[in-house]
């Protein structure tokens, strides 16, 4: 199966951004019909690659997410990528982890600190700038985070651009940003990236708003900034729950088109499980295409 980097240099020979999903596994007991029923609806896209989340559902989740992604290789020939959080984990835990990603034959692994759990207790890696060198030891093709607003964690745009670095000399080779509601923000983050030194591909992460609740959740656990087009799209649907979703999917739709126009590296969609969401998000962009 295919690495993401090699994925990435593919399509920049060729003159075209990757265009990716993320999926998580669901909460609670994992039924992996539904898991596979999803995957096949996302695989009928062409997809570049689809990444899975790390533990939803909680610990009990965790080996969840490389079944998944071994699933969507074996069964639909899809690359994807596994992600893997490291706040509290152990040489052991993750020396676990990876024994089972490659015996079930990933490739790709996304390292992440993980939001850090309640009664949390420092492990072996604090952050994921810790966990990349492991990863990559290991034999894989191993991308981080980005955050084109900053970490929530983290006051300095400098220090976030900082951190960045670090990541990529500790050998990280692409990067997937967190989602953000305004364009400007990814691309004067992209220029302080490149004025940085960072050569590694970002990928841009678009979410849709789907309601008032999901996205004040997003807000405060991302710290994303609010533009004014979404709050009038809150104010104007606030009773039209239907009206609100559609506006959020087409918002995040102008959102991909004019991010592929200006030639960013990749394009992320966080599906939120929801087929329906990436078929509109490949529908906007290949009729953009053509125009």
């Amino acid at each position: 199966m295919n690495t993401i980097t090699n994925i990435f240099t593919q399509a920049r020979n060729a003159g075209t951004q990757p265009i990716s999903f993320e999926i998580f596994p669901p909460k609670g007991e994992l039924s992996m019909e539904s898991a596979r029923s999803m995957a096949e609806e996302l695989a009928k896209l062409d997809p570049s690659f689809i990444s899975v989340t790390y533990s939803a559902g909680g610990s009990g989740n965790k080996q969840a997410t490389a079944e998944i992604a071994a699933m969507i290789q074996d069964d639909f020939s899809v690359p994807t990528i596994a992600h893997l959080t490291c706040a509290g984990a152990s040489e052991e835990s993750i020396a676990a982890a990876v024994s089972d990603m490659k015996g079930r034959g990933i490739r790709n692994v996304l390292a992440l600190r993980g939001d850090l759990p309640e009664g949390y207790k420092p492990g072996d890696f604090k952050l994921a700038k810790d966990l990349i060198p492991r990863l990559t030891e290991a034999g894989f093709c191993v991308g981080a985070a980005a955050y084109p607003e900053g970490h929530i964690d983290c006051d300095s745009m400098r220090l976030n651009v900082e951190h960045l670095k670090q990541k990529e000399d500790a050998g990280a080779e692409f990067f997937v940003s967190q989602l953000f509601f305004d364009n400007e923000y990814f691309y004067r983050f992209r220029e302080q990236a490149e004025a940085a030194g960072i050569t590694k591909p970002i990928t841009a992460g678009i979410m849709p708003f789907m309601s008032k609740a999901q996205i004040s959740r997003m807000v405060f656990m991302c710290g994303a900034s609010l533009p004014s087009p979404i709050i009038k799209l809150l104010a104007r649907y606030e009773n039209d729950p239907a009206s609100l979703r559609q506006a959020g999917i087409e918002y995040a739709c102008r959102q991909l088109t004019d991010l592929q126009e200006h030639g960013v590296d990749g394009l992320h969609v966080y599906t939120m499980n929801n087929p329906e969401i990436a078929r509109a998000a490949m529908c906007a962009l290949k009729v953009a295409l053509v125009r």
